[in-house]
């Protein structure tokens, strides 16, 4: 694919993430409310989708765009020790699900990403955090697909490539921290 069909391609995955701003307005407002009353934010996803999560909890943590307290945010593949023993001890598709049962609570938010929205390990994250009572959010490529069947809500791009869906991805990340940053100072103020 040359350089003009590969910016052509990632144009048409955004407007389809343009079509769902409003759910995506509200999964941040709702996250931002979340994260200062004290939940947490646990983030997971497979390959690129994994240095996405990261990517978010980082921009949580840290800061995205003004400076404002850290918020609680853990991407799960991170901590590689509990990542690969999980994976050996009871199989690679328990590998986000047993962390989500051992942190997640019903004041937090489980974020998903998974290009497919087929990744057997992070639609069982999704089965536990709903078990856990948490509000659960997919990332993911067309619908429908198992994991935005499986959560709360889910924004879904319209691509055929990898690298498209995960350019929209990581674009719906900076809306979303956008949001919380926005939300966040707006109750600083008050």
């Amino acid at each position: 694919m040359n350089a003009t069909a590969h910016l052509d391609a990632t144009r048409a995955a955004l407007s389809s993430l343009e079509s769902q701003l409003g759910e995506l307005d509200r999964w941040g407002r709702r996250l931002a409310v979340r994260l200062t009353e004290g939940g947490r934010l646990l983030a997971a996803g497979n390959g690129g989708s994994a240095a996405e999560a990261q990517h978010l909890t980082a921009e949580l943590v840290g800061r995205y765009a003004t400076e404002r307290q850290p918020l609680s945010a853990i991407a799960l593949h991170a901590d590689s020790s509990s990542f690969t023993a999980i994976a050996n001890d009871y199989g690679p598709e328990a590998s986000f699900a047993r962390q989500v049962e051992a942190h997640g609570r019903p004041d937090d938010i489980l974020v998903l990403l998974s290009t497919s929205g087929r990744s057997p390990n992070v639609v069982a994250a999704a089965t536990a955090g709903r078990g856990a009572g948490m509000a659960t959010l997919a990332m993911t490529g067309r619908a429908p697909n198992e994991l935005a069947s499986s959560c709360d809500g889910a924004i879904c791009i319209e691509a055929d490539a990898t690298a498209h869906i995960q350019e929209a991805h990581l674009v719906a990340i900076h809306l979303l921290c956008a949001t919380v940053d926005e939300v966040v100072a707006a109750e600083d103020e008050r």
